[in-house]
C-alpha cells in the first residue's frame, strides 16, 4: 500500500533533523480549535500552538472567512509602488496596538514574510540608520548569550555562537558582541550585579555598537528563560546614555503570549526597533513586521552624510505585505480583542502553574517555570527526543521538546480538560523517565 510518510521520508529535509536517521514523523489529516488529527483518526490535544502561532486554535471560521473573501479580490500583488486595504488597515493596526498613553511609540511598519526577515531587516535599520548619520564604524550588535533570532544569517550572528544551534558557523557569520544572560527564573528579585556583563560590554565598544537587540522577558528557541523587567528598563537606559539603538525580538512573545500584549509594555520600555511575527496571522500563513520609531525612521531618510543608499532603506521582500496574510492579520487582531486574550492567557497561567508545580521535587527536574501562557519543564538532562515525542503521541497530546526542556506554549482558546490533558502527559511521561 502507498504510504504518504515514505513519499516524505524520500524526499522532504523537515527543520533540524538528520535524513540518515529515524525521526519521529506524524501525518497529519486535519485540524480545528485546539486539536489536531492525524491520518490513521488519533486526535492529538496540541501543546505547540504550531511552533507557538496558532493562538486562536486550527480551522477558525473568522480567520477562514477573511481568506476566503480577500483572495476573491487579490491573493498577491507586487508592494513596490502598489499598495492594498489590508496592508494600511494592518499597519495602522499594529501603530494603535503599540501606542502608550495614546501616543504611537513607532512611526513605521515594514512588512516581510517571516520572523528571521524581520530580524534581518532591524539590523539593517540599525546599520544603516548610523552609516546615514555618518558613523559607518557603528556596526556591530550586543546582545547576551542563550538568545535565538533565526535562521538566516544577519539573525544567526545575534544567536549564541557557542552554545546556541548555529555553532558550526562560527567564523563565517559577522562578529558580534556577546554580554551573559542576567540570573533567570519564575519569580527573581533584582540586583544590581545582573546588569553588570552588558553594562561593561556596552562601556567598552559603545563606539562600534549600531544597537543592542533582545528578546524582552522571554528567550525563546534558546531555552525558555524568564528574566527580571528591570534588565530592560537598566538597558534602555544604558542605550540613551551611550547613544545606541534598542530593538526588541518579539516574535515569540507579541500578542499576549507573556500575559501582556507586548512584552516590552509590561516592562514598561520602549525599543526603537520592534519585531513582529509568528502569531500576526494566527498561525495561518507566514507574515512579519519590523517597526521602527520616528529617530529612525528619520535618521535612515535623512542620510545627511550623503550615503550611497540616499536616504532608501534597502530591502524589498517579494511577497512583503502580502494581500492574503495582511486580511487575515487584520482578522486575528480582532479575535483577540473579542476573546478577551487576557482572561484566557491568565487562566492558562493558574491551571499551569497548579498542574506543574509538583515537579519541582522530582528529581529529575532542574526547575518548573510560568509566565503567560508560557509552561516549562526544565529537566537535568537532555531528553530522548526519539521516545519522548512518540510517547506524547501515544498519550493523545502533541508536545515537541528540546534538548533539556518539555515545555507548553498552547492556543488561547485551549479548554480547561485538555491543557490539564497536557500536563498529565508531562507527568506521565516524567515519571516513566524516572
Amino acid at each position: 500500500m502507498h504510504s504518504p510518510l515514505l513519499d516524505d521520508q524520500l524526499n522532504i529535509w523537515h527543520p533540524y533533523t538528520n535524513i540518515s536517521k529515524d525521526n519521529p514523523l506524524f501525518l497529519v489529516d486535519s485540524a480545528s480549535g485546539g486539536e489536531l488529527t492525524l491520518s490513521n483518526g488519533k486526535k492529538l490535544i496540541d501543546g505547540m500552538s504550531s511552533w507557538w502561532a496558532v493562538i486562536h486554535g486550527y480551522n477558525h471560521p473568522d480567520l477562514n472567512q477573511a481568506a476566503k473573501s480577500q483572495i476573491d479580490k487579490v491573493s498577491h500583488v507586487m508592494f513596490g509602488s502598489l499598495t492594498h486595504e489590508p496592508a494600511i488597515k494592518l499597519a495602522q493596526n499594529l501603530l494603535n496596538l503599540t501606542s502608550t498613553n495614546n501616543q504611537q511609540d513607532f512611526d513605521r511598519v515594514f512588512f516581510s514574510d517571516s520572523g528571521s526577515v524581520s530580524v534581518e531587516v532591524a539590523i539593517k535599520m540599525a546599520i544603516q540608520y548610523w552609516f546615514a548619520q555618518g558613523h559607518p564604524e557603528k556596526s556591530k550588535l550586543l546582545t547576551i548569550r542563550n538568545g535565538y533570532h533565526g535562521d538566516t544569517f544577519a539573525a544567526m550572528s545575534v544567536t549564541d555562537p557557542d552554545n546556541g544551534m548555529h555553532s558550526m558557523f562560527k567564523g563565517i557569520l559577522a562578529e558580534q558582541y556577546f554580554a551573559e544572560i542576567p540570573v533567570y527564573g519564575s519569580d527573581i528579585e533584582w540586583k544590581d550585579e545582573y546588569i553588570h556583563s552588558i553594562k561593561t560590554q556596552i562601556e567598552k565598544h559603545h563606539t562600534t555598537i549600531a544597537a543592542v537587540i533582545l528578546e524582552p522577558l522571554v528567550q525563546g528557541a534558546g531555552g525558555m528563560k524568564f528574566y527580571h523587567p528591570e534588565y530592560l528598563r537598566q538597558i534602555r537606559q544604558l542605550c540613551d546614555e551611550h547613544n545606541l539603538l534598542l530593538i526588541f525580538d518579539e516574535i515569540a512573545t507579541g500578542f499576549g503570549r507573556t500575559g501582556s500584549l507586548f512584552a516590552y509594555q509590561a516592562a514598561q520600555t520602549i525599543p526603537d526597533i520592534l519585531c513582529l511575527g509568528k502569531a500576526l496571522t494566527g498561525g495561518y500563513m507566514t507574515l512579519a513586521a519590523t517597526l521602527a520609531n520616528k529617530k529612525v525612521v528619520s535618521g535612515i531618510h535623512a542620510d545627511s552624510k550623503g550615503g550611497k543608499a540616499g536616504g532608501v532603506l534597502m530591502h524589498g521582500p517579494t511577497f512583503m505585505a502580502n494581500p492574503l496574510a495582511c486580511a487575515v492579520a487584520n482578522q486575528s487582531l480582532e479575535l483577540l480583542k473579542e476573546n478577551q486574550w487576557q482572561t484566557q492567557v491568565k487562566a492558562i497561567k493558574h491551571q499551569m502553574l497548579t498542574e506543574l508545580s509538583a515537579l519541582s521535587s522530582n528529581k529529575l527536574v532542574e526547575e518548573v517555570r510560568v509566565k503567560g501562557a508560557i509552561g516549562v519543564v526544565e529537566m537535568k538532562e537532555s531528553v530522548d527526543f526519539n521516545w519522548i515525542v512518540p510517547r506524547f503521541v501515544e498519550l493523545g497530546v502533541w508536545i515537541r521538546p528540546f534538548d533539556k526542556l518539555i515545555y507548553i506554549m498552547p492556543p488561547y482558546i485551549i479548554k480547561p480538560e485538555q491543557l490539564s490533558k497536557l500536563t498529565q502527559a508531562i507527568h506521565q511521561v516524567i515519571s516513566e523517565m524516572s
